[in-house]
């Protein structure tokens, strides 16, 4: 032990009086710290983080390959090594003393680029500052030992510069500490995870950004851990006094001996893409935590109340401050976006979607894949500015999935609710949707999207499997259909049982009427929400009084009786309407154009849409609460701008523009239990809102005129070009 500490002290004196090692220990890393700080502009927030990192596997790097692996060979071609040959000293102590020695002379750099980063940038203080310490620690003493072991194959100082820079090169562009692995093409993601560095940058990302603990990224340092033990014993069985010694051309194959840890652990992350999805998640958090000031929009706050000129100054996700007045550009250590004569309002949101269902004719059904329909359609939804939907009826499985992957950050799209599956009665309307599917095909979509209870006991049950499949609501149907396609209709016992049993577990109570019997019904057992309403018949004007009295919301979807409509009439122009035509997949457009013109049957103008309009004029003048759906999935209804479509209904119908914008945002964040953090621009609410060119309150139809980079999810900027990338 004694020859370990005295080796040890020794080259760690002579460490500290070698300029070089100063210079590229501490002057060197500062230097670049503040090159990528003012080229990230770190002091907009956000891109701190990647700038510590960077310089952190920087330093680690240089440290591994030319602190210890060139020195090494340095040292043996200087014949310093030989000198110790006749001492009483084996290659363990060398060893041993170059990895400790690197380590102590490393960290100090650490507390500095922290201390600057906190003191001048305004980042707070690691939380896990004993995780970060064992990582940087393990890390360095992984990268420092893989230095070793090349410098002991390799016969000469080229031969180390050759191999070291095949092995640097790569892990310093290709880890995520100079470019987000992210934005790389999927060859190079995974090749990237063979790579050492690669999970380096993600544990150091993971514990600064997300907090994580050593423990959440134990495969690394397990890896790293198993590379600095392999490499020392290598290092010791190959270690040479002197030059003279010359290993065989096959020794370097030692160095495949060296990474088979990381050759094991990229094995399996190129099957799982685990680390992948990683570091986009970190990747869409440092771009989420940037610094924002939103100059000059006129801004609808959500609640009524209009800002002429302000701004909003968004950081670190959230909405830091509003202004009643223009802010100058550099009061805010923020990014500016200027914004006069645009308008700024909260993210719509949709009460009532189908995400399976694509609203028209696809060309082709045999690769037909759910994940990637529902996927599809939230970000279709985020393209248009609605950034909150609730699925209605869908499997709830297939939309957990999609949401657990919009909730991480590892995919973009609209933040989605479901109900789970309908309650509806045997022969109800729901059912008719799968009459002529084959026998097996249809038993399987039943059990994934119905809920056909006998009893009110069998009904509660029901409400309890919805909740644990994830609902928030759930989705009771009265409708019986008229004359012409007539369904059975759903006991009312049955239906007050579900409500009770719903409102007890904390989900909200969405109804499904079609005439003002349903609506009255819905009323006496305690609805959330009456969906639909009535395009049959006028709802009587003291059951939006009851409505109004009980806090219930009225959802009109005026947008699916206009498609309907307009489809009874082969009139396809909804189809042509430009958001429409930017969000929906390719060829749905052109497939279902020719499917349905040759379907649609002309016919005499329905009433039901005048109906319709009638009931949510006198609704909102009973002072009902309103709540803007669509039914999106039926056809001619394309996920996407369907709130848009739905306000500029109301208007026509003779809603105020304030009204609907109110409803689509503040009133329907409520509804969908999120009210309490999106839905109004405030301070402390998530920055969840849409820039928009024009006065939707003078226009409405404003609202489809999204201005450049104009959609903001959690504080990030949307790259609204690249959601629909394929990864």
């Amino acid at each position: 032990m004694r020859t370990y500490i005295a080796y040890t002290l020794t080259t760690l004196k002579l460490v500290m009086r070698d300029r070089v090692v100063l210079f590229f220990n501490y002057f060197l890393p500062l230097m670049f710290f503040v090159v990528f700080a003012q080229t990230f502009r770190a002091d907009k927030g956000g891109a701190i983080s990647q700038v510590i990192t960077m310089v952190l596997i920087l330093g680690v790097l240089g440290s591994g390959f030319f602190g210890a692996g060139l020195r090494a060979v340095q040292e043996r071609e200087l014949n310093i090594l030989r000198r110790f040959k006749v001492a009483p000293i084996t290659p363990l102590p060398i060893l041993v003393a170059s990895l400790i020695t690197g380590l102590i002379s490393y960290l100090p750099s650490l507390f500095l680029i922290l201390a600057i980063a906190r003191f001048y940038y305004g980042m707070p203080w690691p939380e896990r500052w004993l995780s970060l310490m064992v990582l940087l620690s393990v890390g360095l003493l992984s990268f420092r030992s893989m230095g070793l072991i090349i410098a002991a194959v390799v016969n000469t100082m080229q031969e180390s510069q050759i191999i070291i820079q095949l092995l640097y090169l790569p892990m310093l562009f290709l880890s995520g500490a100079t470019f987000p692995v992210s934005v790389l093409p999927t060859w190079l993601q995974t090749i990237a995870q063979f790579l050492p560095a690669s999970y380096l940058y993600t544990g150091l990302q993971g514990i600064l950004v997300q907090r994580e603990s050593a423990w959440a990224n134990r495969s690394a340092i397990g890896a790293m851990m198993a590379t600095l033990l392999v490499a020392t014993f290598l290092g010791v069985k190959l270690f040479r006094w002197e030059k003279d010694e010359v290993m065989p051309p096959k020794a370097k194959l030692w160095l495949l001996v060296v990474f088979l840890p990381f050759i094991g652990l990229g094995t399996y992350q190129a099957y799982s893409k685990d680390n992948v999805a990683k570091a986009k998640i970190l990747y869409r958090e440092m771009r989420r935590d940037r610094a924002l000031l939103i100059r000059g929009p006129r801004i609808v706050v959500g609640d009524g109340k209009v800002i002429a000129s302000g701004g909003v100054l968004i950081r670190n996700g959230k909405i830091a401050k509003v202004f009643d007045t223009v802010p100058a550009e550099d009061s805010e250590k923020a990014e500016s976006v200027e914004a006069t004569g645009k308008t700024l309002l909260p993210g719509l949101n949709d009460a009532h979607v189908h995400l399976l269902a694509p609203g028209g004719v696809m060309e082709s059904y045999k690769d037909f894949k759910p994940d990637q329909v529902i996927a599809r359609a939230l970000a279709a939804y985020l393209y248009s500015g609605v950034t909150a939907v609730s699925s209605m009826g869908d499997a709830g499985s297939m939309v957990n999935d999609a949401k657990r992957l919009i909730d991480s950050g590892d995919k973009q799209g609209a933040e989605v609710f479901h109900s789970g599956k309908m309650f509806t009665t045997p022969g109800g309307h729901g059912t008719e949707y799968f009459k002529r599917m084959p026998e097996n095909v249809r038993k399987l979509a039943e059990q994934e999207t119905l809920f056909l209870p006998k009893t009110p006991e069998e009904a509660r049950r029901q409400v309890d499997q919805a909740l644990a499949a994830g609902a928030t609501s759930v989705k009771i149907i009265l409708e019986s259909g008229n004359a012409g396609m007539l369904f059975n209709r759903m006991d009312t016992s049955i239906a007050k049982a579900i409500a009770e049993e719903a409102r007890k577990k904390g989900l909200a109570v969405a109804v499904h009427t079609g005439d003002a019997r349903d609506v009255a019904d819905a009323i006496a057992f305690g609805a959330t929400s009456i969906e639909h309403g009535s395009v049959r018949e006028a709802i009587p004007d003291e059951l939006f009084a009851a409505m109004a009295k009980q806090g219930i919301a009225y959802d009109p979807t005026l947008t699916v009786i206009e498609a309907l409509s307009e489809l009874k009439q082969g009139r396809l122009g909804l189809l042509d309407r430009t958001l429409v035509q930017q969000v929906a997949p390719e060829g749905l457009i052109k497939a279902s154009k020719a499917a349905l013109s040759k379907a649609a049957a002309t016919g005499d103008v329905p009433v039901a849409m005048g109906i319709a309009e009638d009931n949510l004029r006198r609704a909102y003048k009973a002072g009902v609460k309103l709540v803007t759906g669509s039914d999106a999935g039926n056809m001619l209804v394309i996920h996407g701008p369907t709130v848009h479509r739905e306000m500029q209904l109301w208007v026509k119908a003779g809603i105020p523009a304030e009204v609907a914008l109110t409803a689509a945002t503040r009133n329907t964040a409520e509804l969908l239990g999120i009210g309490k953090r999106t839905g109004l621009i405030q301070v402390g609410y998530e920055a969840t809102m849409l820039l928009v060119d024009g006065n939707p309150l003078e226009e409405i139809a404003a609202t489809e005129r999204i201005s450049g980079g104009g959609v903001f999810f959690k504080g990030e900027r949307v790259d609204r070009a690249g959601l629909f990338d394929k990864d």
